[in-house]
């Protein structure tokens, strides 16, 4: 098949523009507190074969880069989450990704197969598909609902490790594994591949970092480059011996993403941009993939039927059946539950069974493409309500302050870019008041786009951005000390004397 240069030059056309769309609808979706794979899925279906006219049925090219985005959005969820905040929580993530994803299953396959009429292996598929949350909603969802860190590291640690045992299990059933080894080999193959692919992310994660730490590369572009690379070689050299290149990526990830490596700001930013893109691309050529006039009503109401077994009996029965290894009060529990949020993944796993053949996997795939826009909708944009009615919000974490930091390398500190939103009570404070530990201090107020450096008795406003430096050891409380004068005004307690500033364990 030849190649023409015009084609080439439509697609960086039509590429970049919908590139470009999908960058801006993510303040639009961001604001409606949506996912932005609603708009990306949306983006492809226009401009599939009843929009725009694009013929696209490669199921083996849709699986290979469903694959290849999930395995990048898995590797910024490692490079961008903090392991205090996940630590405390890691044994119900892992539980949910583990005993959870098998509940889940069974309970799904059990009321598709007797409530919707499913042959027993598609009821299956139905469950295995559906039970792992998906990581790309979860980490864009939930960092902006002000949640205990308890509860958002749970969820990430279940999305970023739940995964890799449904892509073995999906596979294996698709493949017809399950009737030439039976039930307990295939348990057998799940954990192995688990272990495998663990060990091996620790490796190039540790491995990785120890190199990094002595490498002098030429430019600071570079190191992004390794990083990323490293968390790729995992992959790799998992899928390579058969173990689970999705765990391998995220616990490498991780590891790199904790270690004290050079340009750590700058590899984070790179990596969100990547993850963007790959999510962009993934939902683009999903959306390519469905034929809305397979859409029917029965479709829908099988739909509807599925996704209320899925929400209101799978998740929450998975969700109490994991809490047997880290209890938590019923009120973080019933948010957990609720906050199962489903995204592209389910979707990228019904590309597996399209591309082994499996009977009926079109209609598999189309139901599993209605429920996740569906229940994307219906779920995404009321976790803050149903936050606050649980009352599972984190009061002390104020919303009128951001906060970023970039590293100083050389001096161990970093530099922290405070912005005071109309809602901050730190209007009006003098700098004097902030009291900051020792050794951080305020070294420039930025003020309707003029510079100004401060004194003690310099007054703050709404509107004004200060860059704070602050030794890296004292970094938790300078942020700590700034998110209490926004929240409580100068009259904030010192930080030592609130127990709800403590560094957390």
């Amino acid at each position: 098949m030849s190649f023409d240069v015009h084609d080439l030059d439509a697609f960086i056309l039509v590429g970049s523009v919908v590139t470009f769309l999908a960058i801006l609808a993510v303040r639009v979706s961001t604001g409606a507190g949506l996912p932005s794979l609603l708009v990306y899925l949306l983006m492809g279906v226009a401009l599939g074969e009843s929009g725009a006219g694009i013929q696209f049925e490669n199921y083996e090219v849709a699986h290979a880069v469903g694959f290849a985005a999930l395995a990048m959005i898995l590797a910024e969820g490692g490079l961008t989450t903090s392991w205090s905040e996940m630590r405390g929580c890691i044994r119900l993530g892992v539980s949910l990704a583990t005993l959870g994803v098998a509940v889940s299953v069974t309970v799904v396959a059990l009321g598709a197969h007797y409530l919707l009429g499913m042959p027993w292996e598609l009821a299956i598929l139905l469950g295995a598909v559906t039970s792992p949350t998906d990581a790309a909603a979860v980490f864009s969802v939930l960092r902006v609902v002000p949640l205990p860190k308890r509860l958002t590291g749970t969820l990430e640690a279940e999305s970023g490790l739940n995964d890799a045992p449904t892509v073995v299990l999906v596979t294996l059933i698709s493949s017809g594994a399950v009737d030439d080894h039976g039930v307990p080999a295939l348990l057998g193959i799940v954990v192995y591949e688990l272990v495998i692919g663990i060990v091996l992310g620790l490796a190039a994660g540790y491995g990785g970092a120890w190199v990094m730490r002595r490498a002098a590369l030429p430019s600071s572009g570079l190191y992004p480059l390794a990083v990323m690379t490293l968390t790729f070689l995992g992959y790799g050299v998992a899928t390579f011996v058969h173990g689970s290149g999705f765990a391998a990526v995220y616990v490498a990830a991780l590891v790199l993403g904790n270690s004290e490596l050079p340009h750590r700001a700058a590899t984070r930013s790179f990596a969100e941009g990547l993850a963007w893109l790959s999510q962009i691309g993934l939902f683009v050529t999903l959306g390519l993939l469905l034929s809305p006039g397979r859409i029917t009503l029965s479709t829908v109401g099988l739909a509807i039927v599925a996704g209320l077994i899925l929400t209101l009996l799978a998740r929450p029965i998975s969700v109490l059946a994991s809490a047997v290894v880290q209890p938590l009060p019923w009120r973080e529990l019933s948010f957990i539950s609720w906050a199962g949020l489903r995204g592209a993944v389910p979707i990228v796993l019904t590309t597996i069974p399209l591309a082994e053949g499996v009977d009926d996997a079109e209609r598999l795939f189309d139901l599993v493409f209605v429920m996740v826009v569906l229940y994307t909708v219906l779920t995404g944009p009321t976790l803050p309500l149903v936050a606050r009615l649980l009352r599972v919000a984190r009061r002390s974490e104020p919303r009128g302050l951001e906060v970023e930091a970039a590293p100083l390398e050389r001096i161990a500190a970093d530099l922290l870019q405070v912005s005071i939103a109309p809602t901050s009570r730190m209007h009006g404070v003098e700098v004097g008041e902030l009291r900051l530990p020792r050794g951080a201090s305020v070294s420039m107020v930025i003020r309707d786009g003029e510079t100004l450096v401060p004194e003690r008795r310099t007054v703050l406003r709404h509107g004004d951005d200060l860059l704070v430096v602050t030794p890296r050891k004292l970094r938790w409380q300078t942020e700590a000390r700034l998110r209490q004068v926004s929240e409580r005004g100068r009259l904030a307690q010192w930080l030592v004397e609130d127990p709800a500033h403590r560094r957390p364990t």
